[in-house]
């Protein structure tokens, strides 16, 4: 076989569907655009507009209220963090946030911080920096002889009225 016999399969490409080529093409003249008005032309931004009907989403209830200033912690568990000790890739003397994502137990979403949960065992002394940590996590870290530092002080309980 040489290189100018090669070819794709069958069906890999279509054919550019050739708009406004006469009549008989099928797709000339409006080119499948129907006749007039605004959808015939280029750039339309019609979502949700019902012709003058009050439209769907404004007919529909609406219900909650999503909080946009909210901080979405990214979770790591504890089995998390000794599997990744005990493959290298996570020192013991100092589990942050940076260490964490470097490691790979953090992903590139938008987070605030990281927030230790309790799920498993941890087995060594660590050294743990983090946004926060559950009770369960902190009582098992310090336990195993280690110590937890968290960033992000607690909001203050309300006082029973």
């Amino acid at each position: 076989m040489n290189l100018n016999e090669l070819r794709d399969n069958d069906g890999a490409r279509y054919r550019k569907k050739r708009l406004g080529r006469g009549i008989g093409s099928g797709k000339g003249k409006t080119s499948g655009k129907g006749v007039k008005g605004q959808k015939a032309r280029e750039g339309v931004s019609l979502n949700g507009f019902e012709g003058g009907q009050l439209p769907l989403y404004r007919r529909m209830p609406k219900r909650g209220f999503k909080n946009i200033f909210r901080k979405v912690y990214a979770p790591v568990n504890l089995d998390a963090v000794e599997k990744a000790i005990a493959d290298g890739k996570l020192d013991a003397a100092s589990v942050n946030e940076e260490n964490l994502h470097k490691a790979g137990l953090i992903g590139s979403g938008r987070y605030a911080g990281v927030r230790l949960l309790a799920r498993g065992e941890i087995s060594r002394a660590i050294m743990v920096e983090v946004s926060g940590a559950s009770a369960a996590a902190v009582a098992a870290v310090e336990k195993a002889g280690g110590s937890i530092k968290t960033t992000v002080a607690k909001a203050e309980e309300a006082p029973a009225a």
